[in-house]
């Protein structure tokens, strides 16, 4: 997304602390300066969520490179915890868009109750392709550590969308509680 706009500033966060990570590191893109606002109207306590010490959350996950390019990785809300690990559901979709049966992938963490989490891959397979949950697997497990292969693959004619075209995947999330009989 580039650098920051001048007389502003931006930080790659821990979610959790909000200390400052280090260069290429994962972590919560924030903002400040005068383009940022200064709260909500009339609600101090959306306010103290979104703005810590001056630094507005973005809720956007990213990176910055040595010479403050930053990069948008995820959404904070669509991080999952799986057994304590956080994983990045974008690293696993752009994996899964390079095989050659999948037109369109989305991940999900579905509840899980001994890991709190576990990972669900929504696939549309490119047309005439046929790829089974064992594929999308081993071709996870070829080439990411283990705690990122989906456990759940559902295949799909298409994604739940808004009407700006914005995949819900809160609605493909219940989709997976609702199938699997979780919660």
């Amino acid at each position: 997304v580039g650098s920051a706009l001048p007389h502003t500033e931006i930080k790659i966060a821990d979610p959790e602390t909000q200390a400052a990570v280090l260069r290429g590191e994962r972590g919560e893109i924030c903002t400040r300066g005068y383009l940022v606002m200064r709260g909500y109207w009339d609600d101090e306590e959306a306010t103290r969520r979104a703005v810590v010490n001056g630094w507005m959350r973005t809720g956007d996950l990213g990176t910055m490179d040595d010479e403050g390019h930053v990069s948008v990785v995820g959404r904070l809300t669509d991080m999952v915890i799986r057994g304590g690990e956080n994983i990045y559901p974008r690293e696993i979709e752009e994996l899964l868009f390079t095989h050659t049966s999948v037109e369109s992938v989305q991940i999900v963490g579905v509840p899980d109750e001994r890991l709190g989490e576990e990972l669900a891959a929504f696939v549309i397979a490119v047309p005439g392709a046929g790829v089974t949950d064992d594929e999308i697997r081993d071709f996870c497990r070829e080439r990411l550590a283990r705690f990122k292969v989906p456990r759940y693959v559902f295949r799909v004619e298409e994604f739940p969308m808004t009407v700006t075209g914005k995949i819900q995947k809160f609605v493909l999330r219940q989709q997976a509680v609702d199938a699997l009989g979780l919660e």
